[in-house]
């Protein structure tokens, strides 16, 4: 009875999993094609969506000449509606992060026994193998903020690790990590080594994983991401900063030792297939640490996506924060970073 009802319950969650990355997906499918005002370009957007080509729709930017050549709208431009052609308004859902769910990950080594200062806690009792699980969104809450030259957005990401296969520990969710941002985002437009600076994002992010004490794991940061483009190539870099906490208060005092204080992203389109690679460092010469993850997504079926991703380093989930390892997942996408 016990296994039936966890094979149940694990369909539930998997079922609700891909609704919400469905409505994700289908908020960032037509975010897009809504925004051109010029009636045959905006059919054509949606007759690109409804024949599920395996790329992405290129989007045309509106012109004050209904003749004049329709210009591609980039990516970056789509993720922050950074032109006034594609402007969206206020309040609508958008795709922040990556949407996905990989049904196998496996680690090289599992944290079964987390440390926190000199606390060490029982073993957990982890299978090698789970799931992970993303969900990533946004909306605009403010549009046209400091002479309509910047938006206020706020965004949440949640991501699961979920030992799914485990059934000595009742198949259960290891880790979820909530993230939820404020982020006032700037337009830019400036060229520096041949990249083309599209905006300055100043943002306060808290990240938590909710457990309970000897588990428990938070910090709060306040950040400012610069992003460039060119052609399908961008490029985000994000220094940041922690809120300081009380000593007492503090469950992981040394954090910023392992995630560093800033990270990197490089996306790049080629086709179908969209890349990415996220860097983090403490950039200390001694006690030199830090993570590195690639993500591969490649099309399937419609837009439905393929996804790998690999990571190595500290800190894939808050509770592995002083905790090195090797995963590699494969699974399925709906949204990519960009």
């Amino acid at each position: 009875m016990k296994k039936a009802q966890r094979r149940l319950g694990c369909s539930a969650v998997i079922m609700m999993w891909s609704a919400l990355l469905a409505v994700g997906a289908q908020a960032a499918q037509f975010e897009t094609c809504s925004a051109i005002k010029q009636d045959a370009q905006r059919l054509a957007c949606y007759d690109l969506l409804a024949e599920q080509s395996e790329s992405p729709p290129q989007v045309m930017s509106k012109q004050q000449n209904s003749d004049a050549e329709p210009t591609v709208i980039s990516a970056l431009s789509r993720h922050w509606e950074l032109d006034n052609e594609i402007k969206q308004g206020t309040f609508q859902l958008k795709s922040h992060g990556s949407n996905y769910m990989l049904p196998v990950k496996y680690s090289d080594s599992p944290n079964n026994t987390p440390l926190q200062g000199s606390l060490l806690q029982p073993d957990q009792g982890l299978d090698p193998v789970e799931a992970k699980l993303q969900l990533s969104f946004k909306v605009k809450a403010i549009e046209g903020v400091f002479d309509e030259r910047a938006d206020l957005w706020v965004g949440f990401t949640g991501t699961s690790y979920w030992q799914a296969y485990n059934s000595s520990i009742s198949a259960s969710f290891r880790e979820t990590n909530y993230e939820p941002e404020a982020m006032l985002v700037f337009r830019t437009d400036y060229n520096l080594a041949g990249l083309r600076g599209r905006f300055i994002n100043l943002g306060l992010v808290h990240q938590s994983n909710g457990r309970p004490e000897g588990l428990s794991r938070s910090w709060n940061r306040v950040y400012a991401q610069f992003g460039f483009e060119r052609g399908n190539f961008a490029l985000l870099v994000r220094p940041w900063a922690r809120i300081p906490e009380n000593a007492a208060d503090d469950d992981n005092p040394d954090i910023e030792d392992y995630l560093g204080n800033g990270d990197l992203l490089a996306t790049y389109r080629n086709g179908g297939n969209a890349y990415s690679i996220l860097l983090r460092n403490n950039l200390k010469s001694a006690s030199n640490r830090g993570a590195v993850q690639v993500d591969w997504s490649f099309p399937l079926n419609g837009r439905l996506r393929g996804y790998v991703q690999y990571f190595n380093g500290y800190g894939e989930t808050l509770i592995d924060y002083n905790h090195r390892q090797q995963t590699l997942g494969i699974g399925v996408s709906l949204t990519d970073w960009m």
